[in-house]
């Protein structure tokens, strides 16, 4: 969905109004000194017209934010929490708004906006005044979809504010303006120094948003994370060959996130940026299977190793649709989209208690291959009923259970 950018700045204000009286703001509003103003990305998405699940509120306010901030919280009767008390930053939480209250830390109020990252989050909503205050041409850049900072120094002060480039591209659909491209080339190194977890949290916004794939792409363009030779890696795919409308838009959103990841990052640097087990298993998985693949034909396939492919792969194939040949691709997601095709979902006529009790054997291995093979002959539609499974599973045990003299 495109945004429609507010640029009468009237109009601005009485959304901001609108905004202020819609989250009850009525009761926050009294404790907030003179000189208080409102900056950062809730201006930035009233202006652009975004609704977002969450909202974040940036104040700024002259003095006394720790005391401002709990007096608000006691009124509110929400919580409260210390961020950084060396710089009195706090943060109230009350239902889905987070309000983060700081103090000014320069002496005017366009000193404190020139240390932010970019002109679109150095926009000032004075609360007292009821106007905007746009000293670096903020509102000229989001009319213009373009991420420019006004300061390289800032972004250095925390190279994360590197990463947060892409993150913009990938949610606002932004463009880089050159000299900011010049800048990220060369000191994109200094990601390096950034707390790992905050790393994930850039990475998991982009490639989320509406428009990951021109992050992703910009990403791998300007090798952020790689050496030389990560890219060359037979993984990664070439990603403006793919035509992603196979995808429907649950399945892009659920998906396609992951299938981004793998193709950022190896596994060594998944592991070091800290991402969660699920997401490197699932990685390894992909990669496993996108060599096996390379290596053999998918017609070349026995029953069973096709079998163990979509068994591995099922709660997530969307997300490996792109490593298959072309032509198959459609196939196998509407197959996949039924969920009674035993081959792409697979399952059991029969559970393992069961198996234990008509056939009196236990826990172990030779039950695990038992399941196994009572599940391929499900999936490849050699078996209609549970009578059928259980006398396959009685020949089965005949011929593979341990022999004792």
């Amino acid at each position: 969905m495109e945004s429609i950018i507010i640029t009468d700045h009237t109009l601005i204000i009485d959304e901001l109004e609108k905004r202020i009286k819609l989250h009850n703001w009525n009761s926050i509003l009294p404790f907030l000194p003179k000189g208080s103003y409102l900056v950062g990305g809730y201006i930035r998405d009233i202006i652009l017209g975004r609704v977002t699940e969450n909202v974040d509120v940036d104040i700024v306010v002259p003095f006394n934010a720790i005391e401002i901030g709990k007096k608000i919280a006691e009124n509110i009767k929400s919580k409260f929490i210390i961020l950084d008390a060396k710089r009195e930053v706090v943060r109230i939480i009350l239902n889905q708004i987070y309000i983060d209250i700081a103090n000014q830390v320069s002496s005017t109020i366009e000193e404190d906006l020139g240390s932010r990252d970019f002109s679109i989050n150095s926009i000032a909503f004075l609360l007292d005044k009821k106007c905007l205050f746009d000293p670096f041409n903020g509102l000229k850049d989001l009319e213009l979809s373009l991420l420019r900072t006004h300061s390289e120094i800032n972004l250095l002060s925390d190279p994360l504010r590197i990463l947060r480039c892409f993150r913009f591209v990938s949610e606002l659909n932004f463009k880089i303006e050159i000299n900011l491209i010049n800048f990220i080339k060369k000191n994109k190194g200094k990601l390096y120094f950034v707390a790992k977890e905050r790393i994930n949290y850039e990475i998991q916004r982009i490639v989320n948003g509406s428009n990951a794939l021109d992050a992703v792409l910009l990403l791998k363009k300007f090798n952020i994370f790689g050496t030389d030779n990560l890219y060359k890696n037979s993984c990664f795919l070439d990603l403006k060959k793919i035509n992603y409308a196979e995808l429907n838009l649950i399945e892009k959103e659920k998906f396609l996130p992951l299938f981004f990841i793998a193709q950022i990052f190896d596994i060594v640097s998944l592991e070091k940026f800290q991402f969660s087990k699920a997401e490197i298993s699932k990685t390894k998985l992909l990669r496993k299977w996108h060599f096996f693949l390379k290596n053999k034909d998918i017609d070349q396939l026995t029953e069973l190793d096709r079998f163990k492919l979509h068994k591995e792969l099922e709660m997530f194939l969307p997300s490996f649709i792109f490593y298959l040949p072309r032509n198959l691709r459609l196939e196998w997601l509407n197959r996949w989209r039924d969920k009674e095709d035993k081959l792409f979902h697979p399952s059991n006529l029969v559970n393992g208690d069961v198996i234990k009790k008509i056939l009196k054997i236990k826990d172990g291995p030779i039950l695990g291959e038992l399941l196994q093979y009572l599940s391929k002959e499900l999936a490849y539609k050699r078996l209609n009923n549970f009578d059928e499974a259980i006398y396959k599973a009685k020949q089965w045990i005949k011929q593979n259970a341990p022999k004792c003299d």
